[in-house]
């Protein structure tokens, strides 16, 4: 049934990409500036796509640090920063349930849950899976009269399945098999447009370096290093006739060093570096009214950067070398080129750095602080994150505390929170020391 609505389809859409795209971009929301101004003033040109609750960190561990999980030790979440991790683990089966209140200053009842689970088959192989459900809140819908239709809970799940092998000795890869479904209108007709589910197929591919016998000095030390590409997967469209997006597809390398200072206390020390292999949106040619210029085909014209409608695969490549760059002008606001080394600038610019430190005090009680940057013209998303976790038994609770460095910034106060059970302990293996032990 078609109904009259206040509220297009693209607007409703628009909203919903706007709070979404705070997960990404949240920015410092800079009072009584809209975004073609600031444009103007800093060139903001960051890089947008469909689904990104799959880039959210979901556990508290990684997330006090951070945001910096990929070379930290294994642990059911390892499965989102690199799932090759797991033939590494220790444990015979882990299972993870982490929780996340999100956004609370914009929308009070956005919420992400994030299931994880591995276990080992043998000593080099291992088999995971995760189910990550995102919740938007309520919507409602009105007609042209504004009476309520009704009222629309946005969500959006992944469902993965995971596979890793040790290599070598200190080698192993991992692969990662997704679901991905995005339902953020319920299928409701608005303003004559039909729309649906979104929905695709991804993969991840990862692998890592492990080496348990390396020091520094004479204390032991562990080194932990390597990539995850995550989100290799066809573009998804919400209705039949719009343009179909990029699914975040991201590269990830880190490192971690986890430093063993005598039998109860180890420092560990980790950076992660992610770039999103999405193609960067190009600057457009504009008249003398600041109208966008057509060629003879219908398409805008582009004035410099390349051209984003490519398939993934491509996308992928691209997305090293599209940046537009500085625009330069003359004095009569004619374009005349890019500005020399920018565009250079601009895509070592998308590249977000993640690093945090971990102290264990007899593997059972744990502090945690890191620091996450993002280059102001891309999202401009800077925190600091604290942590803190205890283990008992088969159990951890990790909490962490997210603390915005810029004002206004959507993502402050951000509270997490994990549980974790390690079934392995049962078979008394547990690596817990009695502190009172300690000499």
């Amino acid at each position: 049934m078609r109904l009259g609505a206040t509220i297009s389809f693209n607007k409703i859409m628009r909203k919903l990409f706007t709070i979404v795209g705070c997960l990404l971009c949240g920015s410092s929301l800079m009072a009584q500036l809209n975004q073609d101004q600031k444009a103007q003033q800093v060139q903001l040109n960051t890089i947008t796509t469909a689904v990104p609750f799959l880039m959210i960190a979901p556990d508290s561990r990684s997330s006090g640090m951070g945001d910096a999980g990929l070379g930290l030790s294994t642990d059911a979440n390892a499965l989102h920063w690199n799932p090759s991790k797991i033939a590494f683990g220790e444990d015979d089966f882990q299972i993870s349930l982490s929780y996340a209140p999100w956004l609370r200053d914009l929308v009070p009842d956005m919420n992400l849950a994030y299931l994880a689970m591995y276990g080992k088959l043998n000593k080099k192989q291992a088999i995971g899976g995760s189910l990550r459900y995102f919740s938007l809140g309520d919507i409602t819908f009105t007609d042209e009269n504004g009476q309520t239709i009704r009222t629309f809970n946005p969500n959006e799940l992944a469902l993965d399945f995971t596979f890793a092998q040790q290599l070598a000795d200190q080698w192993s890869g991992g692969v990662s098999a997704r679901y991905i479904y995005s339902n953020l209108t319920g299928g409701t007709n608005v303003g004559g447009v039909d729309s649906k589910a979104g929905q695709s197929f991804a993969v991840d591919i990862s692998m890592l370096y492990f080496n348990n016998k390396a020091k520094l000095g004479k204390k032991d030390l562990d080194i932990r290093a390597g990539f995850n590409i995550s989100n290799i997967g066809a573009k998804m469209a919400y209705t039949e006739t719009a343009d179909r997006d990029f699914l975040p597809t991201n590269l990830r390398l880190g490192s971690g060093f986890t430093l063993h200072l005598d039998e109860y206390n180890e420092l560990t020390w980790a950076i992660d570096f992610n770039k999103l292999l999405v193609p960067t949106p190009p600057v457009y040619a504009t008249d003398e009214n600041g109208l966008p210029i057509k060629d003879s085909e219908g398409n805008y014209v582009i004035q410099s950067g390349k051209d984003p409608n490519v398939g993934p695969a491509q996308g992928m490549v691209q997305s090293f070398y599209d940046a537009p760059g500085v625009q330069l002008y003359d004095d009569q606001n004619e374009f005349i080129g890019v500005e020399s080394g920018s565009v250079f600038k601009e895509e070592m610019s998308e590249i977000t750095i993640s690093t945090g430190f971990e102290y264990w005090y007899a593997k059972q009680f744990a502090v945690r602080a890191g620091y996450f940057y993002e280059a102001p013209t891309k999202g401009n998303r800077q925190f600091i994150t604290l942590g803190v976790g205890v283990r008992y038994n088969i159990f951890t609770l990790d909490f962490s505390y997210l603390i915005a460095t810029t004002q206004r910034n959507p993502l402050a106060n951000t509270l997490r929170f994990t549980l974790m059970f390690t079934f392995d302990d049962m078979k008394g293996k547990s690596k817990n020391v009695d502190p009172s032990d300690v000499d």
